[in-house]
């Protein structure tokens, strides 16, 4: 049976997001499981909480400190076959085209001509003034979902040429939010 993970924020007892992390649990096994029920951090320290299920319900929860990675310098990854739309443990896909990266510290993955996302979260360019996240995403990231509902962001396609002349770009993820990075490096 497939298993699946939501990695959720808990920082000073706090949990965050939670109605959009049920949500995706929702969409992936078509099970309303109520996540507040499960999740108890042990500390006030900023923890990565890992909630694994599968369709049969939760499996497990872990919590690991969270230490922001630096992210400067970014491989572009071409790979037209990629499919991660839903948040499986197994990651070997993705594993595989970050193994790419030289040295750079994340990807960039492209398919089929379009910017999609990282290997650890989903994408934003500042393109002509303006906050623009692909359409054509490998996963329906909470974070994303979450600044697309509240019209931070817009959805659009993003060419490789967008990318280059993009002001800035921002990872979104769970842990880091909308993560804004004015001095980058792209390697193709």
């Amino acid at each position: 049976m497939q298993e699946y993970f939501e990695t959720i924020k808990c920082d000073d007892y706090e949990i965050f997001n939670l109605d959009y992390h049920c949500k995706r649990i929702a969409n992936t096994i078509a099970l309303n499981i109520n996540l507040s029920e499960y999740i108890y951090p042990p500390s006030n320290k900023l923890l990565k909480c890992k909630v694994i299920y599968d369709e049969s319900g939760i499996l497990d929860v872990q919590y690991d400190e969270y230490k922001k990675r630096q992210i400067k310098s970014f491989k572009i990854i071409y790979d037209d076959n990629i499919s991660y739309s839903k948040k499986t443990v197994n990651r070997d896909e993705l594993n595989k085209l970050f193994n790419q990266r030289q040295n750079s510290d994340e990807i960039i993955i492209i398919k089929n001509n379009i910017v999609t996302d990282t290997s650890i979260a989903n994408i934003a360019i500042l393109y002509e003034g303006t906050w623009i996240t692909s359409k054509s995403y490998l996963l329906k990231g909470t974070t994303r979902s979450r600044y697309l509902n509240e019209t931070q962001i817009i959805e659009k396609d993003i060419t490789l040429e967008m990318l280059k002349k993009a002001e800035k770009i921002a990872l979104m993820n769970a842990m880091i939010d909308f993560d804004e990075i004015s001095d980058y490096s792209l390697s193709l």
